[in-house]
């Protein structure tokens, strides 16, 4: 989760009072956030360059509080919110009401979007702060909020990147486009002397903070860039803002506008960011809109900064938390989580979710504000009423329990396994319609979800060559196979292994191991044909030794296959001796 350090006489004086350091931290704890560290700047720095001196803390330096807070609340990502939510919290100040400028669209700032930023950075949002009083620490924070914006939800500027400028400076309509960089030129931020874009690349490959930016856009063919009326250059994002429209300790008008490839996170960006604040204007909360026009048409305008209602019965809230709370009760404990609310006639609890609060999706999330509000100390400890097991839980542990009578150690191998695995080495071919493929997997171990137990269970035997003989092992797990009638587009499925290997293949023991779990399922051996039972008949699977293995058909369902370990397979997991091995699909037996 995102750390937040702030000045703590800053932030007390934003709370209103001050506090002993284990009272804050409390409060912290309350609220469900949590001080993870007291500090000073200096010590920091020397944590920074790995010193390890000892240094006597200097009388009047200041105090550093690093809190820890939930990854979706980029509320509180800076010292105003997280002010702001801790005095609510603490019924010190109501929910603020954060509003619109009521103008004509006529009399709003455009910004016009050309076709060709589609190749690159198809949307932008745009908002006006007027009236902000900055001082260095407000300049300061404003900046910070930016940085773990683009940290966080932005996810290091690839989705969204801010661009912050002096309105002042500028003069509207502005136009979003996307242009060759040889055709760009501006004085980046911080800079003197003019730069095209395609030099500008080469210039940032040595800056430590710019350079890890630059593989968004440096290898596309256009570059995204906005002008304002007199063709003079914003930024060029997400690299770098241009030095003519940088904001100051002066700044009175703040234009803020955020190019990306995600609108929904655009929005929640520019939100956070103008509410937060907002709170320095002139008239406090109130936030100017610009309307934002597409060349095929499309326009709207943003910020909006409407309440998302959402209606949660108060049985749904009293029963996930375990309370008996009234509907009274728990609007008020919403609203010390910034969510005002109200009650109707049939118990439903009425929430109108601030644009503050993009983290609330679902009711549960709305029941989980309640606890905090609530305090999860305070809620009655009591024993669960006894939950009965599900079928299929019940099953795996009866035939769990009877495989280890029959000599056989369970292992537990991972869900994931490398594409090879699942199919070259186990002498299959990928028919691109069952196994269930990661994108950007962390290693080419973990690629695909396994469709079948064998690799893991031959992986540990690999492993284990070296070991007594026999080795008698056998797994109950899961699956993943693609299913197109399923919401997610897979399914899961409770799979039962069984692997036996010596000095011989014990393919008599493993056929002996599937007579008994049918035995245990109460199932009776069929002639061929029957499908009042169970029965066996020859098949042809590649990881298998040709005549040496069969499908198991229950009731008239084929459910499984057993036989000999193929040799090429056995040499492609490295295992010397000959092996049986069984795997089923248990759900079948319900």
């Amino acid at each position: 989760m995102p750390t937040v350090s702030v000045g703590r006489d800053r932030l007390f004086d934003a709370l209103g009072r001050t506090c002993e350091d284990k009272e804050f931290e409390e409060l912290c704890f309350k609220f469900g956030i949590e001080l993870d560290d007291i500090t000073t700047e200096k010590a920091i720095i020397r944590k920074e360059k790995h010193l390890t001196e000892e240094e006597e803390s200097v009388e009047g330096e200041e105090v550093i509080y690093k809190i820890e807070v939930p990854a979706n609340r980029y509320d509180l990502l800076c010292l105003e919110g997280l002010a702001r939510a801790l005095r609510i919290f603490e019924e010190l100040e109501e929910v603020p009401t954060y509003t619109i400028v009521d103008i004509s669209r006529d009399s709003m700032l455009k910004m016009y979007v050309k076709a060709e930023t589609s190749k690159i950075r198809e949307y932008v949002v745009c908002a006006v702060l007027r009236g902000v009083a900055f001082d260095e620490a407000r300049y300061n924070s404003f900046i910070d909020l930016q940085d773990r914006l683009h940290q966080n939800i932005c996810r290091r500027r690839t989705l969204v990147a801010i661009g912050t400028h002096d309105l002042d400076t500028v003069k509207g309509p502005f136009t979003y486009e996307a242009l060759p960089p040889s055709e760009i030129n501006f004085v980046p931020l911080k800079q003197t002397k003019s730069f095209r874009a395609d030099e500008l690349m080469e210039f940032y490959k040595s800056d430590l903070k710019l350079k890890k930016f630059l593989h968004i856009i440096e290898n596309s063919p256009v570059f995204p860039v906005i002008y304002d009326h007199d063709r003079t250059v914003l930024s060029l994002p997400p690299i770098i803002n241009g030095a003519h429209s940088a904001i100051t300790l002066k700044t009175k008008i703040v234009f803020i506008e955020c190019t990306a490839t995600d609108l929904t996170k655009a929005n929640i960006v520019l939100n956070t960011l103008v509410t937060m604040f907002s709170g320095y204007c002139e008239r406090k909360f109130e936030v100017e809109p610009v309307e934002v026009l597409y060349d095929d048409g499309r326009s709207y305008v943003c910020p909006n900064l409407s309440l998302y209602p959402m209606m949660v019965p108060l049985s749904y809230i009293n029963d996930g938390i375990g309370l008996s709370l009234t509907a009274d009760e728990v609007t008020r404990l919403l609203r010390k989580m910034q969510l005002p609310a109200t009650s109707d006639k049939d118990c439903n609890i009425c929430v109108s979710v601030p644009p503050t609060r993009s983290d609330i999706l679902h009711p549960c999330d709305v029941m989980e504000d309640v606890a905090i509000a609530f305090g999860y100390n305070e809620i009655p400890k009591r024993k669960p009423v006894s939950v009965k097991p599900l079928p299929l839980n019940e099953l795996s542990d009866l035939i769990r329990s009877e495989i280890a009578m029959n000599g056989f150690s369970e292992v537990l191998t991972w869900i994931l396994c490398s594409y090879k695995e699942n199919f070259e080495m186990l002498n299959r071919k990928d028919d691109k319609s069952t196994a269930v493929i990661i994108g950007n997997p962390r290693s080419s171990d973990f690629e695909v979800v396994r469709t079948s137990l064998m690799p893991g269970i031959l992986k540990t035997v690999g492993h284990n060559k070296d070991h007594p003989k026999p080795i008698k092992i056998f797994e109950v797990g899961d699956v993943a196979v693609l299913n197109d009638k399923k919401d997610v587009g897979a399914t899961n499925r409770r799979q039962l292994a069984a692997l036996h290997c010596g000095a011989n293949s014990g393919f008599e023991l493993i056929h002996c191991l599937l007579d008994r779990i049918m035995e245990v399922v109460g199932t009776p051996f069929v002639p061929v044909g029957d499908n009042t039972g169970y029965y066996i008949k020859l098949s042809d699977e590649p990881e298998f030794l040709p005549g040496r293995q069969a499908s198991i058909i229950y009731k008239g369902k084929h459910i499984g296959n057993f036989g000999i370990v193929h040799p090429e397979v056995l040499n492609n997991f490295d295992i010397p001796d000959p092996c049986s091995y069984v795997e089923l699909n248990m759900e079948s037996f319900l």
